[in-house]
């Protein structure tokens, strides 16, 4: 019986820290998010200095329509994550000197935390995009070949493609067993 409580006790905790990085994870995401914003302007022009080069208003409207949704996606994934803290830390716990011993439906909690995931994963896709945009409106535009562009957008989409499997594969791992 001991045994079990503690087991209980200490996955119960697990949980509660994975939601708290996550939550903090996508607080640094929605920084991105701002900063992505506040870095352009309608009519700026590229650091390429070819007027050919430069983004047109379709590429800052792309990027406010991806920032938005990005933001979503974050904050969709954040409020889940916090409801099912909420679930564990308040509602479940029958000691309040015990928040971390909670009777919760796993079930529950494990779809919670997927519904968290996919939402960061989405968010970090569509943050992806609103960063080509951001490059493209700075350094040129993709269709003019700059050197500088195709190297920083073909990194960003190498690196945080990487990342992103090594997350989708640990959740779907940790989903499954």
């Amino acid at each position: 019986m001991a045994e079990s409580r503690s087991s209980s006790t200490s996955t119960t905790s697990i949980h509660v820290t994975a939601l708290d990085g996550l939550v903090n994870v996508n607080s640094l995401f929605t920084i991105a998010v701002f900063v992505g914003l506040s870095l352009t302007t309608p009519g700026q022009r590229s650091l390429e200095n070819r007027s050919a080069c430069d983004a047109d208003i379709s590429v800052a409207k792309k990027l406010l329509v991806f920032e938005v949704v990005s933001f979503s996606f974050f904050l969709f994934s954040s409020l889940v994550a916090q409801g099912l803290k909420l679930a564990i830390n308040l509602l479940n716990s029958t000691d309040v000197d015990e928040a971390f011993r909670a009777h919760i439906n796993l079930k529950a909690l494990r779809f919670g935390m997927l519904g968290s995931a996919i939402g960061s994963v989405m968010g970090c896709l569509f943050l992806m995009l609103s960063m080509v945009n951001v490059i493209e409106i700075r350094l040129g535009m993709l269709s003019c070949g700059s050197r500088s562009t195709v190297n920083a957008v073909a990194s960003m989409i190498v690196l945080v493609t990487s990342a992103l499997l090594v997350y989708i594969s640990t959740a779907v791992y940790a989903f499954l067993h």
